[in-house]
């Protein structure tokens, strides 16, 4: 009788460690599935919110701290003339087809990247609103990076512009893929009001429309967001939108306290 006790007990405590392992690296997929160059599959750590797991072009989404870590490539998951040249130009190269009758590629092509962002949990307000950096501000939710209003050394982006895709991102010297105005693949595929991902201090980006309505500067505060209640936030939260004027994303500098971005 001892030794079947102990011999239940035993099998038991496994099955336990084995819940609690897998409860700790779930896995969630994002119903679209990515055309390419994107993760099908993202590792999700227990007790993220659901909201992060829209993430869907990230490669792990965890807790840390007060932070939310989010890893990603950095790669597009629609075609590009940037994938020309690249290990991926099989299946996702694609020449221009825009309506920018200025365009005109630049001499760099997408590369994968190894970014981690780690962004507020709970975001809050930074009285100093930190200007917004030269690299990545934030992340969408296919894991490829939003970057400010302003082209290399903070020059206006009307000459850089004419190089973006027909998908509204390019990539820079390093390769790496982003997007300053709106990422007309996310809007078409997730639809004008969506969340398409979140700034560095942790507060949403949503789309050019709300309830019905696209939104312009002039409903946006200097830092290019408002409070309102979201679908995913229907308790309200500050949010940032993009718009189809300058600076398109982000502004004067972010609302919140910043987290980091490392590659």
């Amino acid at each position: 009788m001892k030794k079947t006790l102990l011999l239940i007990t035993l099998t038991a405590l496994t099955m336990a460690v084995a819940l609690l392992s897998f409860v700790a690296c779930q896995k969630t997929t994002d119903p679209v599935t990515p055309t390419g160059g994107g993760s099908t599959t993202v590792t999700v750590g227990t007790g993220v919110p659901d909201v992060y797991k829209r993430i869907y072009g990230a490669t792990e989404v965890y807790l840390e701290g007060s932070n939310v870590v989010i890893k990603a490539k950095g790669l597009p998951d629609h075609k590009s003339p940037y994938y020309k040249g690249t290990a991926w130009e099989s299946g996702l190269y694609e020449a221009y087809n825009g309506t920018n009758p200025k365009f005109g590629v630049n001499p760099n092509t997408i590369s994968e990247r190894s970014l981690t962002f780690k962004i507020p949990l709970n975001p809050v307000v930074d009285p100093a609103h930190t200007a917004t950096p030269g690299g990545a501000t934030g992340v969408a939710i296919n894991g490829v990076p939003f970057f400010n209003q302003y082209a290399a050394m903070g020059a206006p982006l009307a000459n850089e512009a004419n190089g973006f895709d027909q998908y509204g991102g390019h990539p820079q010297q390093q390769g790496q893929y982003h997007y300053h105005v709106e990422p007309t693949y996310l809007t078409k595929t997730k639809g004008k009001e969506a969340l398409l991902g979140f700034l560095l201090d942790g507060f949403p980006v949503y789309g050019p429309q709300e309830n019905g309505k696209t939104i312009t500067n002039s409903d946006l505060d200097k830092y290019h967001g408002h409070t309102t209640a979201t679908t995913d936030y229907p308790g309200g939260i500050y949010h940032y939108h993009i718009t189809a004027e300058d600076p398109y994303i982000s502004g004067t500098g972010f609302y919140g306290k910043v987290g980091t971005v490392t590659q």
